[in-house]
């Protein structure tokens, strides 16, 4: 790596980190973005053919509040409501005339409660008509986009191979996801990602070091020399996909795992995961409430497949923390783990395997200066080809990943 290359990614990593003592904290950087377009993210992403169909899925309580549009006058519905309001008017004011596309239509279905779980096949429109997703929408549209509360990627996956269509999962979108993770060039996102694709493939294993308080563990996740997959927000061309917007991320499948990781509850609770042949066995309270911890091991005993660790994922762009994983976890020097169900990202574990199957959920485990202050991460190590290269350091990449950026 040259010296002046070493100095401007250098440059641009400080806009991203601030240092205060021992912590790393992402703060909102001075990256220039344009404003958001939706026929230029539209037309980078899927490259569409004139002609082809479009349509927007959302999700709500209660799919009959699509009925002329009476959800936008809930103030909770704020992911439907920009649904509506950027991505549906946007198509229908000038976006499909523009793109050359057909449709542009707005359908809801029931909110399904959790990460990646299946769609119901009902689906209301805002006549108050009802479809069904596999007779009426999947074999009509070429490109579905889906702006839910829940990521709803693993499900339209699947239909995708069977029927054939395009798709995007904005799960979670906000004002901020709009101006910044929705509004780069998704070429250049390609671009970078694949630089750190081939950075990481074919990798034998990693291990993750974490501090929480006195409290010092290592994970070490199994790769098998497996081709590191990447999200990176391209899906043109025939061949059925799904995209998954805000996208920046390098991921593997793992084979296996072993050792300890903390995991940081919805209500703030901390428990230390035990993980032994690839899968959480038990997890022991750190700090927080027992209740949640003793709720998790009864899931872990009567459904021992919701503990399967299905992911491990990189962050590979240069954002702005949102709030909303989906861009979170994309952002450079973060990573995630994932537990349940894996099919969408060429795993094996499919709902089927679940004693319950509203149990089949896919769950991301974001580690960041931002989402798990609390929890440092030393060093995230790579394995590969009889060298050990340290990838990752307190949330910031090591020389390794700086050098590869820098070329």
């Amino acid at each position: 790596m040259d010296g002046k290359g070493d100095l401007r990614l250098e440059a641009r990593l400080a806009k991203l980190v601030e240092l205060s003592g021992n912590q790393t904290r992402l703060v909102m950087d001075s990256k220039q973005y344009p404003p958001f377009s939706l026929t230029r993210l539209l037309t980078t992403v899927f490259a569409p053919k004139p002609g082809e169909r479009i349509a927007i899925l959302i999700d709500l309580p209660d799919p009959a509040q699509v009925k002329d549009f009476a959800f936008r006058k809930d103030p909770a519905l704020t992911i439907q409501r920009l649904a509506h309001d950027v991505f549906y008017q946007g198509l229908k004011n000038g976006g499909l005339a523009e793109l050359q596309l057909v449709g542009g239509d707005l359908f809801a279905y029931e909110v399904t409660g959790g990460s990646n779980l299946d769609l119901p096949d009902r689906a209301v429109e805002p006549t108050g008509g009802e479809r069904s997703f596999e007779r009426d929408l999947y074999p009509r549209y070429d490109i579905l986009l889906c702006i839910s509360t829940f990521s709803a990627t693993a499900p339209l996956t699947a239909f995708a191979k069977r029927f054939g269509f395009r798709g995007a999962t904005l799960h979670g979108l906000n004002e901020t996801i709009l101006r910044t993770g929705l509004a780069v060039d998704y070429n250049a996102v390609s671009r970078q990602a694949e630089k750190l694709r081939l950075s990481l493939t074919r990798a034998d294993a990693f291990e993750i070091d974490y501090v929480i308080g006195e409290h010092r563990c290592t994970l070490r996740l199994l790769c098998g020399g497996q081709e590191a997959q990447k999200s990176h927000g391209l899906c043109r061309g025939e061949k059925p996909d799904v995209a998954n917007l805000p996208a920046g991320e390098v991921y593997f499948v793992p084979e296996g795992a072993d050792g300890h990781f903390p995991l940081r509850y919805e209500d703030g609770t901390i428990g230390l995961m035990e993980v032994v042949g690839g899968r959480i066995r038990k997890a022991t309270l750190l700090r927080g409430q027992q209740g949640v911890i003793d709720a998790h091991n009864q899931k872990l005993a009567s459904d021992p497949v919701t503990g399967e660790l299905g992911e491990l994922g990189f962050g590979t762009q240069e954002l702005p923390a949102a709030g909303r994983d989906i861009q979170d976890e994309k952002i450079l020097g973060t990573l995630h783990v994932a537990t349940g169900r894996s099919d969408h990202l060429g795993g094996k574990l499919t709902p089927d395997r679940f004693a319950d199957r509203r149990n089949a959920t896919h769950d991301d485990i974001l580690f960041s200066s931002t989402k798990t202050p609390e929890i440092q991460v030393p060093r995230v190590r790579m394995f590969r080809a009889g060298k050990t290269t340290v990838v990752l350091e307190q949330y910031r990449p090591a020389a390794y990943w700086r050098q590869v950026l820098a070329e």
